[in-house]
């Protein structure tokens, strides 16, 4: 047992050693100045003070988190050579006293020695390299000293000095035992008998320690098992667990001598290990072992009669002297391995320097987005929609981010962070609320436009406060004749779970006279089958689609079909990211209705769309 529960302890015992070794030292050194001993009684409390100093540096020099390896294994020997010169010394006492029978010192020399084999028994029960040479190195001269009384007392008292000698070990032995148990129930992992998160963590602030020493590397590998869910989902939580072992035995088989295996949680899995003098080499190793690992954990499993296949996502994490704690480098290999869940899983990714900043920056981004919507940040841009015409028909409402320090964030960078921080809900009322402030000042203005096209989230659509938040803003800023002006703009990714509870809340807001629009059409999987059920109003066809018009005929295969099909089901067409003559030509050839892109405006400030605005409908 050497974790730091047991470095911990050995370390408070020091200061008790210390504290029966000086005070009742002191009685002996009064016994012997009383009966003519003083001189050897007097060098002896001498080497007690000297044993006491010794202990006292080791108890401050003691710093687990800070310690590597080697230091903390070199600490443990000195602290071992302390107990055994601590306890050598009271047997030097026993056998200085145990000789002067006149001043009937023997007897106190004798209850001493008993006392401290009792003491040892009872201190040092968690270290059996200690307890075991300790007791007899204090019951051995007191048998001894029975044995050669050469009375028949003599030789009972060595029988009842041998027994207690064998209760004392048997009495450490069991509470060490139970310790062990206790200690391996706590750092081992239930079911599949492999270290623990508890466990991983400690070992893996030693080693980084231990590397900060060397100036080594060592590598970190996160392991995650390919859609193991379905298996609890489908064949049930038993199967599923003789699956982890048969995983973890093959994790086993391939994990070098040396190497640390242990399960984080559910299906994840981590190993370190490694000791190379260049990162170089470390990375080779880290793929190298990777590369076998899944080679290994892909091959078919039989499970209770059911052939079984996974495969696993690995990310890696190379450790070195600069992390600031072990909780950096999991968290590390947890990026990578993300990285190889986004590009469809069973492969490796090694975290780099060039992630590194991304996962900075995306923190940095997460964090001072918290404060945007307070400090006023959070501002729109309009990008115009005309008609084929050239008029100004319609406006989208873009959010923009400008940061003191970050300066302006784009909305590819900041929207899917808020979406997955949950801010999006916030973000999105303060757009809501901005956009239909504006509608009616345009209105009040003289700002007459058939469409206000707004983006929503999804989540933000589900949220349970947003019909009443869509509601309390329209009868706040609107009138029925501007609330049919309103464009809300949804995307293709609805999960299959949320489509009818999607479709009861677009059903209520078109109750207020709000239209609804599928943005980005035509990237998502499914958008046939949400056309036949979604209440749309509009659909816009995709930039990715409208840059290729004019030099690939495929495109404008693709484009001319949405077109059509709009017709077929009665539904407007936008037509967004049309940004050359050549794709407009095309789309006012096929009937679009509605076009947007840079090659007429790109997303304005108020101010500029509004003198934008009036210089088209005055030409």
């Amino acid at each position: 047992m050497k974790d730091k529960r047991f470095y911990d302890f050995l370390h408070r015992q020091i200061p008790v050693l210390m504290v029966l070794s000086l005070f009742p030292g002191l009685g002996y050194l009064f016994l012997g100045w009383l009966n003519d001993i003083f001189m050897p009684a007097f060098v002896w409390y001498l080497l007690v003070i000297a044993v006491a100093l010794w202990g006292y540096r080791l108890y401050r020099i003691l710093d687990f988190d800070a310690m590597g390896e080697s230091r903390r294994d070199h600490w443990y020997r000195q602290c071992s050579w302390f107990v055994y010169a601590f306890f050598l010394l009271w047997t030097l006492i026993f056998l200085l006293y145990v000789g002067q029978d006149a001043y009937k010192l023997h007897y106190i020399a004798i209850f001493t020695e008993i006392g401290a084999a009792v003491v040892a028994s009872s201190l040092l029960a968690s270290d059996r390299r200690l307890y075991r040479p300790t007791i007899f190195i204090l019951m051995v001269p007191l048998i001894i000293y029975f044995l050669f009384i050469g009375e028949w007392y003599g030789y009972v008292l060595t029988i009842f000095a041998c027994t207690l000698t064998w209760v004392l070990l048997y009495a450490a032995t069991s509470s060490h035992n139970l310790l062990m148990q206790a200690y391996h129930q706590a750092t081992h992992d239930s079911l599949t008998a492999i270290y623990n998160r508890q466990y991983f963590i400690e070992h893996l602030q030693t080693r980084m320690n231990s590397l900060s020493e060397s100036g080594e590397f060592a590598y970190l590998l996160l392991i995650d098992l390919d859609h193991f869910k379905t298996v609890n989902d489908s064949l049930g939580h038993d199967i599923g667990d003789h699956l982890l072992q048969d995983v973890v035995a093959r994790l086993q088989q391939q994990t070098p001598a040396g190497a640390v295996l242990a399960r984080l949680g559910g299906d994840e899995f981590i190993i370190t290990g490694g000791d190379f003098a260049g990162r170089a080499a470390c990375e080779q190793a880290a793929l190298e072992l990777s590369a076998n690992l899944i080679a290994r954990l892909k091959e078919i499993y039989v499970v209770a009669k059911h052939h079984l296949y996974i495969s696993a996502s690995i990310g890696v994490s190379i450790i070195s002297r600069r992390g600031a704690n072990a909780g950096t480098f999991i968290k590390e290999a947890d990026i990578a391995m993300y990285e190889v869940k986004a590009k469809g899983r069973d492969g490796v990714f090694m975290f780099n320097e060039e992630m590194s900043a991304r996962v900075e920056n995306r923190l940095e981004i997460e964090r001072l987005l918290h404060f945007a919507l307070a400090n006023n940040e959070i501002t729109l841009h309009y990008q115009p929609q005309l008609d084929r015409t050239g008029r100004v028909v319609g406006v989208e409402a873009l959010a923009r981010w400008n940061n003191a320090s970050l300066g302006s964030v784009s909305p590819a960078q900041f929207i899917p962070i808020a979406e997955q921080t949950g801010l999006i809900v916030e973000l999105g009322s303060h757009i809501l609320e901005t956009a239909f402030r504006t509608l009616r000042e345009w209105h009040d203005q003289g700002i007459e436009l058939d469409q206000f096209s707004i983006n929503l989230s999804m989540r933000q659509l589900t949220h349970y406060d947003f019909e009443a938040q869509v509601d309390t803003l329209a009868q706040r800023h609107l009138d029925a004749g501007l609330c049919r002006k309103l464009m809300f703009e949804i995307t293709e990714s609805i999960d299959a779970e949320d489509i009818n509870q999607v479709i009861l809340v677009m059903n209520r807001v078109k109750q207020l006279g709000i239209r609804f629009s599928m943005d980005d059409f035509g990237t998502g999987y499914s958008s046939l089958s949400y056309l036949n059920r979604l209440p749309l109003d509009e659909i816009k066809i995709d930039r990715a689609f409208v840059c290729v018009l004019g030099h690939e005929k495929e495109g404008q295969a693709m484009v001319s079909t949405i077109l059509d099909m709009a017709k077929i089901l009665k539904l407007n067409v936008v037509a967004e990211g049309v940004e050359t003559a050549e794709q407009f030509d095309f789309l006012f050839r096929h009937d679009c209705q509605l076009f947007q892109g840079y090659y007429f405006a790109k997303p304005l400030p108020q101010d500029q769309f509004l003198s934008y605005y009036r210089q088209r409908q005055s030409g």
